[in-house]
């Protein structure tokens, strides 16, 4: 019976991990610094796909004038909504650093 209890309430807590998309929330150009961030609620156990938010990075680091995005750092949880002395949202941002120079090809003249 124990073990069956213990099986359902791992699969319960299995269902509550879900997959977030983060966002751009802060981008300084100067020092090539693109900061994603997504919202976690209390009790909520959220992941992102690094895969795309690299790609998204990355095109926030295009559009700067850098080559690419290159992830550093842990990501950052910081309490959003606080009731009483409990968290009940959290955000969480993830830090790229832009490197590299964007070369972009300079269309060639014809004389026809």
């Amino acid at each position: 019976m124990k073990k069956l209890a213990a099986a359902a309430t791992l699969l319960m807590l299995a269902g509550c991990t879900i997959t977030k998309e983060p966002q751009v929330s802060q981008v300084d150009t100067t020092s090539g610094i693109v900061r994603l961030s997504f919202n976690e609620a209390m009790m909520q156990n959220a992941r992102y796909d690094s895969y795309t938010t690299q790609a998204t990075a990355n095109k926030q680091c295009q559009q700067m004038g850098y080559a690419t995005a290159v992830a550093y750092g842990q990501p950052i949880s910081t309490c959003s909504v606080i009731s009483g002395s409990v968290c009940m949202s959290t955000t969480v941002t993830i830090q790229y650093q832009c490197r590299g120079m964007a070369i972009t090809p300079t269309p060639v003249a014809s004389g026809w």
